[in-house]
């Protein structure tokens, strides 16, 4: 049973975590909260990452996220998962996902997973479906061991800047490493077109690893490509193809733009619901304990 609340509240650290760090696209799937860029999300954050408190943009959807590789011998490697996400018109936020709470575990023994974001009454639930079993977490500040970024011209994050400062300063050695990175990105508009019913801004950024860079004789074209709906204020489809790790598409289907039930942004009464006595977790720092 230990064992179990351990990885609920692990679990429900990374659903209500603010977004992977930069430069780390695709990660995350299983969170929330991510970041919202000038113009735009940044392409770190995808389909069903949705942001808690954005209000009057309610809708739901089903969240397909597809990944291939193919291996040297030519042997293909292709997964498939699927969630349902939820937010109504107040801002509140509901993922429902299969989770393997043991990685060694057949995937006839994954667990039905909710995560609930009230962003309204300041709480947030990692649900067990199949236990009717839980964990309630009470927000309680920023914590310790969190960053809080204040605004950026360059849309880059204070976060971002203190980093390079700390490995160079201005004009140093992450000044350099930064322009280095700046001048192997491409970003172009790919204009608007309409996806699953809802109109979408797309973009796309091609990041080229230099040839030797990496040890590679050749150079490497890394393409992100995201598709982000100003309606429902989230991205509704993203791709993210590189050649060392193959391609991986997540989409929004079946979107309804219909309120959600109220009841679906609370834990069920008959459920047995623990509630951590740290309040918040981070992805990035400590879980906290659950009360037995």
């Amino acid at each position: 049973m230990r064992i179990t609340v351990v990885a609920l509240i692990a679990l429900a650290a990374a659903a209500f975590a603010q977004g992977p760090p930069p430069g780390r696209g695709g990660r995350g799937r299983m969170g929330f909260d991510g970041s919202l860029g000038r113009g735009g999300p940044p392409i770190e954050s995808g389909p069903g990452i949705l942001r808690a408190g954005v209000k009057n943009a309610p809708f739901s959807a089903d969240v397909i996220t597809e990944s291939s590789h193919t291996l040297a011998d030519g042997n293909h490697i292709r997964q498939t998962v699927t969630s349902k996400v939820y937010r109504d018109g107040e801002g509140r936020i509901r993922r429902e996902q299969a989770v393997k709470l043991n990685g060694l575990a057949p995937d006839a023994n994954m667990q039905q997973m909710v995560f609930i974001n009230d962003s309204v009454a300041g709480v947030s639930y990692s649900l067990n479906a199949k236990d009717r079993t839980g964990t309630k977490f009470v927000r309680s500040g920023e914590g310790r061991g969190s960053q809080r970024l204040s605004p950026d011209p360059s849309g880059r994050g204070a976060g971002v800047r203190s980093r390079e400062s700390s490995a160079g300063g201005p004009g140093g050695r992450g000044m350099d490493r930064r322009t280095a990175a700046e001048q192997n990105l491409k970003t172009e508009s790919l204009g608007r077109q309409t996806i699953e019913g809802v109109q979408a801004e797309g973009s796309r950024i091609t990041m080229t690893i230099p040839a030797g860079q990496a040890g590679n004789d050749l150079p490497i074209h890394i393409v992100m490509e995201n598709w982000f709906s100003p309606d429902l204020q989230t991205t509704v489809l993203s791709k993210h193809s590189d050649p060392r790790n193959g391609e991986t598409s997540t989409r929004l289907t079946n979107i309804s733009r219909s309120e959600p039930a109220r009841i679906l942004f609370e834990a069920p009464a008959d459920y047995r619901v623990s509630e951590s006595s740290t309040g918040m977790p981070r992805a990035r720092g400590g879980a906290g304990q659950a009360k037995q």
